[in-house]
């Protein structure tokens, strides 16, 4: 096993642990177990990447062969990723839930990553997966093609619930913030 995949790998579990650990702290959701289905399929996609990519040495790095350039460029978008979704996490507090789910008494966040995006879990954990795919196997770039369709739809049905939630203030938070990458999208 390569020294990126082991890196990779044991950031990604760790990363996940994490994030099991904080969803306790966060608040009461409105849906149930069925509501939050897709997330738990877009979650057992990516850890089924992962234990294929790093038991199978790469899983193969079609077109590219072995490219120290690439795997450095995939080891900081991996790094930068998480790192957003971790400080968007913090920023999002007890309001966090899996997509699509809806909390009770949500507050609207606009500080932090919230800022410029809003949605920057989103985008952070597709930051980190690209990254994962330039770094081991190129056919990681077809799980970050699910994910964008998943974090996409997912976020838009977000953004209706919020806009019903905080009818004054969403609408001018909308308008000056981008979904997913900032100043583009």
């Amino acid at each position: 096993m390569q020294w990126e995949l082991a890196v990779i790998g044991f950031g990604w579990v760790a990363f996940w642990i994490y994030w099991a650990a904080a969803s306790f702290a966060a608040k009461a959701s409105r849906g149930g177990w069925r509501r939050q289905a897709g997330a738990r399929i877009a979650l057992i996609v990516i850890a089924v990447y992962l234990i294929r990519v790093n038991f199978r040495g790469g899983g193969g790095r079609p077109q590219l062969g072995h490219d120290p350039v690439l795997e450095g460029i995939g080891l900081a978008l991996w790094i930068a990723g998480l790192g957003l979704a971790v400080w968007a996490r913090l920023y999002i507090g007890r309001n966090w839930g899996m997509p699509m789910s809806q909390r009770e008494d949500p507050d609207l966040v606009t500080t932090g990553p919230y800022r410029s995006i809003r949605h920057p879990i989103y985008s952070g954990i597709i930051l980190a997966m690209i990254g994962t795919a330039l770094a081991t196997t190129l056919y990681g770039l077809i799980v970050v093609a699910i994910l964008v369709g998943f974090f996409t739809f997912s976020a838009v049905q977000e953004e209706r619930f919020l806009a019903g939630e905080f009818p004054a203030a969403f609408p001018a938070y909308k308008a000056r913030t981008k979904m997913l990458i900032p100043f583009v999208l």
